[in-house]
């Protein structure tokens, strides 16, 4: 049996008790604590029963705590802290994962969906890094990237396709009403052209008009391709962009397809992870969520697909 010297209070007295210490009101502790303000007060009479002597003087003006009971209140609420970091380590921490990808895909595809990641995986915490740069797994602290290119893209590296390039011409539909159907090239030379870092307007136009390319009445320049699009967004020209990263705008009617040509590209979005990763099992779950989500970026867009024209705006 314990010695009488380590028979301790009832806990809820203790908690009770501490809670009125810092608040001096039995109202307001009861407003913390979820009980009624009689249950606070029976409470503290039992502590002080228990301890056989009183820990609060009944004041007209409120509560007023006794020497002994303020003294007591700092020790137990060190006590109830300690009790309180001791199962914050018990608990198993977030596992915490960092994902390199370029802004535009962050923006684009993988930022809409990080809903559905944290309510299927509330264990793993990302950090999303945005950067075009590409990222050293080991002086970095990243755990897997997701680029475009082809493989290999390193020794040690393990690639995955996660999504092929087609490169499509994209507008806002609102301006394509107010200037025409950008497939006339008569029309299609009134519209500005908003380029990104790839480039890929050249090519495009010889793919999409092989009598002869229209020449744009302005040319707008981004270092991203995401910029560009916002910019389609906002009606100030056509961009042209991977259908990956701009099928939930043309789905929302942000966008539309204005000519119905689309130019493939090899290089495509790949998840990219050292092959030894420093987190296998979390790594894992991510590349498989990244696939599947992918896999069913691509069934949603096959069903949405119309079988002749893609767009009213091809008209």
């Amino acid at each position: 049996m314990p010695s009488s010297s380590r028979r301790l209070p009832p806990l809820n007295g203790l908690r009770v008790f501490e809670v009125v210490s810092r608040h001096l009101n039995f109202r307001l502790a009861a407003e913390e604590i979820g009980v009624t303000q009689g249950a606070v007060a029976q409470l503290i009479r039992g502590l002080e029963a228990e301890l056989g002597m009183k820990l609060f003087q009944r004041r007209p003006q409120g509560l007023e705590p006794t020497e002994a009971g303020q003294q007591y209140a700092a020790k137990i609420r060190r006590a109830f802290e300690l009790i309180a970091e001791a199962t914050r380590e018990l608990r198993a921490e977030p596992q915490r994962l960092t994902i390199s990808v370029t802004p535009s895909l962050a923006s684009r595809w993988l930022i809409p969906r990080l809903t559905d990641f944290t309510a299927a995986h509330p264990t793993i915490d990302l950090r999303i890094v945005a950067t075009d740069r590409l990222s050293n797994f080991e002086t970095d602290d990243v755990d897997l990237a997701i680029r475009l290119g082809q493989p290999p893209f390193g020794p040690g590296l393990n690639a995955e396709l996660l999504h092929a390039q087609t490169i499509v011409a994209i507008g806002s539909p609102l301006l394509v009403e107010k200037l025409g159907a950008p497939g006339d090239p008569r029309n299609f030379a009134r519209y500005p052209l908003l380029h990104d870092a790839h480039d890929f307007w050249p090519a495009f136009l010889g793919f999409a008009f092989p009598a002869g390319a229209p020449t744009s009445a302005q040319n707008v320049r981004f270092n991203q391709t995401s910029l560009a699009v916002e910019a389609a967004i906002a009606g100030q020209g056509l961009a042209l962009a991977s259908l990956f990263l701009v099928a939930d705008d043309i789905a929302s009617g942000r966008l539309a397809r204005i000519l119905p040509a689309e130019l493939p590209v090899d290089a495509g979005f790949h998840i990219v992870t050292p092959r030894k990763p420093r987190h296998p099992g979390p790594v894992e779950e991510v590349c498989r969520w990244l696939a599947e989500a992918a896999a069913g970026h691509r069934a949603v867009r096959s069903a949405r697909r119309p079988s002749s024209r893609s767009d009213a705006a091809l008209a």
